[in-house]
């Protein structure tokens, strides 16, 4: 039986995390340069080497991904499974690895075989564990493998649709409302979204560039109005708990920075990474908030409920942005399924993207009224906190757009006429020119007008 926890060896490093370390210092990340910084809690010396050890708390793992460890990757021990530097190092990202775990079809072949630049295939053995072997139809296969219809470019798709590289200040860094910015601080994640609206830029290398940082940081430093900075990329946590600590604090020494976030899907992907030591580091950071991206009600595993609880437990409220998928989550039953899972684990559904247009994305993107449909089937249906806000990130860079059903039916004299969720129709007196006293002994009295 293993025990609950054990020290692992550290073979290698991920993109972004560390190379070397320091010795430990128990004390919060001062204003130091990156290489520099001291050692995480979670990070131990090894009395007879000098590699550094990793203290893994146990994560439950589900029998679903038991079962596919014991298939797939028979001498990996939970504990192994369960760090999330194994995770990332042991990723599938070659077309045999791929073929032994799941049948192919002939369209995945053939779109892997195919591929170059960036957007390459990766895909977390723990996620993996999660699809279908033998559907490439399955939701969460679509997803993250390829298929031709990628090459596939079709009307209006673009590279940048939402114009990031226009609105940057200096590389890195977008800045397209008055007062936040969306700073990219990796192009790496551990899994690839086949229709990343990044897709032009995440895996092609993913090192941290300490100096796109700094330069980064001094744009904000110098631009007062900045007050929420987003922080993305790639996945920002995929950095090591050092790196990503050095990032919070010099953000954090800046005076009108007032509110951070993190946009992640390591939650979903590699739940993993979301250990003990992160969420205690994090919780120095407040306020912190995170968008965390879900897709689908199958992600909602005992893995990734346990994540998402020891992240609201730290104090960091959790919302989700789901991409309105053609085929993968465009029913308002899967919609309304993961919705009310989400409130289970403690995460608000915030936003429903409309799929970006990216090149070769068409196979993805459904029309705009499906969007429509499924936020009127969720208001008055379920409870407000389970309807998020539906909306189109306005190609050429115009921003967030939302869309809603029309609620508004027209007016009556005086007064609004509002269409409630059953499409029933109610007034509301929406004039402040007529002032009537009141009676209140005789509520009726003096309302003739009305």
């Amino acid at each position: 039986m293993e025990k609950d926890s054990e020290f692992v060896m550290e073979d290698a490093e991920p993109p972004g995390s560390m190379i070397s370390v320091m010795d430990h210092a128990d004390k919060r990340v001062p204003f130091i340069a990156i290489n520099n910084l001291p050692l995480s809690k979670s990070v131990k010396k090894s009395p007879l080497s000098s590699q550094c050890i990793h203290y893994i708390p146990r994560l439950k793992t589900s029998v679903r991904s038991q079962t596919f460890r014991k298939k797939f990757f028979p001498g990996i021990s939970n504990s192994e499974w369960n760090d999330w530097h194994w995770q990332i190092k042991n990723r599938i990202r070659d077309i045999n690895t791929l073929s032994r775990i799941i049948r192919l079809s002939e369209d995945e072949y053939l779109a892997i075989l195919c591929h170059k630049g960036p957007l390459p295939v990766s895909i977390t053995p723990y996620y993996l564990s999660l699809i279908d072997e033998n559907n490439p139809l399955h939701p969460l296969r679509r997803t993250v493998v390829p298929v031709k219809r990628e090459y596939l470019h079709s009307f209006g798709e673009e590279k940048d649709p939402l114009c990031e590289e226009q609105h940057s200040p200096v590389p890195g860094l977008v800045h397209r409302y008055p007062d936040r910015v969306l700073f990219l601080v990796t192009d790496f994640c551990s899994t690839y979204c086949r229709y990343c609206t990044r897709s032009r830029r995440v895996g092609d290398g993913g090192e941290v560039n300490s100096q796109q940082w700094e330069k980064a940081l001094e744009y904000i430093e110098n631009t007062p109005s900045i007050r929420d900075v987003l922080i993305s990329g790639g996945d920002p946590l995929t950095l090591s708990d050092e790196k990503l600590e050095w990032l919070l604090s010099r953000l954090r020494q800046i005076p009108h920075v007032e509110f951070l976030r993190i946009g992640t899907k390591v939650p979903v992907v590699l739940p993993q990474r979301i250990t003990p030591s992160l969420v205690r580091m994090l919780k120095h950071y407040h306020p912190l908030w995170m968008s965390i991206h879900f897709t689908h009600p199958e992600e909602l595993t005992i893995e990734n409920r346990k994540a998402c609880c020891r992240l609201a437990d730290a104090g960091i409220p959790l919302g989700s942005q789901t991409v309105l998928l053609k085929g993968i989550n465009d029913s308002v039953e899967t919609m309304k399924h993961l919705m009310h899972g989400l409130l289970k684990i403690r995460v608000k559904p915030y936003y429903i993207y409309q799929c970006d247009p990216i090149p070769g994305s068409a196979h993805f993107r459904t029309p705009v009224e499906k969007g429509v449909e499924i936020i009127h089937s969720l208001r008055g249906y379920t409870s407000g906190y389970a309807v998020p806000t539906y909306v189109i990130d306005a190609p050429g860079g115009g921003g967030k757009i939302p869309v809603s059903p029309d609620y508004v039916a027209g007016r009556n004299k005086d007064c609004l006429l509002l269409r409630n969720y059953e499409g029933k129709l109610y007034q509301y007196p929406d004039s402040l020119e007529k002032v009537e006293i009141c009676n209140y002994n005789n509520p009726d009295e003096g309302r003739e007008n009305f």
